[in-house]
């Protein structure tokens, strides 16, 4: 099993990140919806959208839209959202899901970079690009690879309720990896690992330009400021399908 199917698929996962800024990720969709004026009523893919919070807020804005992910556990909680404007699919994005479809598709979050070998991600980025029309607008939330070098926690302990989780942070060969251990109610010891890729925006733009996309625009935060490679915290980035 894939690192991220196991984690994301445990129920820790959610007890480690319960204290994630949910209105400060609001905030950036609402920012994102200004900045792009989608007309009413188009169609939108949320990809790797795990229980649905992105593309839930979506829909309340009169959008159709989908959700996939792989995760079956995140589906099943999602599809509690459904209604005739959202629907939620177990989906590997590397894989083609309604080709020429949508107006536009958001990963969120740094949904992307889980994959060991380069070529699942240039999977993906063409996955990506299929589901949109032509002109359609693909927006990616990344981690900004230089800004996490510079101010990486090496070692870290994060107290949830009862858990104390213990982290480590290093890079092996261009990846971050997250080292995550902890002893849970049973008092079994567990051990997980997060591992993404340090992508730099030459390498998103070369891997999704070859998919057929071009980039239109690039912000380093969830208020859409500009980026900056040594001082933005985030990478977002805004292709259009060629």
């Amino acid at each position: 099993m894939n690192w991220f199917e196991n984690w994301f698929g445990s129920p820790f996962y959610k007890i480690l990140y319960q204290n994630r800024d949910e209105q400060e990720a609001q905030e950036f969709v609402e920012n994102l919806l200004d900045y792009l004026k989608p007309p009413c009523g188009c169609d939108m893919l949320d990809i790797a959208c795990g229980e649905g919070r992105f593309a839930k807020q979506l829909a309340e804005h009169d959008f159709d839209v989908v959700g996939i992910d792989i995760s079956h556990p995140a589906i099943e909680i999602a599809k509690a959202y459904e209604d005739d404007k959202l629907h939620f699919y177990v989906q590997d994005m590397r894989f083609p899901f309604y080709i020429n479809y949508f107006d536009f598709a958001f990963n969120f979050f740094t949904s992307f970079g889980y994959f060991k070998h380069n070529r699942d991600h240039k999977l993906a980025a063409r996955s990506f690009a299929a589901a949109l029309k032509q002109d359609g607008i693909l927006v990616i939330d990344y981690l900004n690879y230089e800004y996490v070098k510079q101010h990486m926690n090496a070692e870290q302990t994060i107290q949830r309720g009862s858990y104390t989780f213990m982290v480590k942070k290093s890079i092996v060969r261009k990846h971050i990896i997250k080292h995550i251990s902890f002893t849970d109610a049973d008092k079994k010891h567990r051990e997980f690992t997060e591992s993404v890729a340090g992508f730099t925006l030459a390498d998103f733009v070369s891997m999704f330009e070859e998919a057929g996309m071009a980039l239109m625009s690039t912000f380093g935060d969830y208020k859409l400021n500009t980026y900056k490679e040594a001082e933005s915290p985030r990478m977002i980035m805004i292709f259009k399908k060629k």
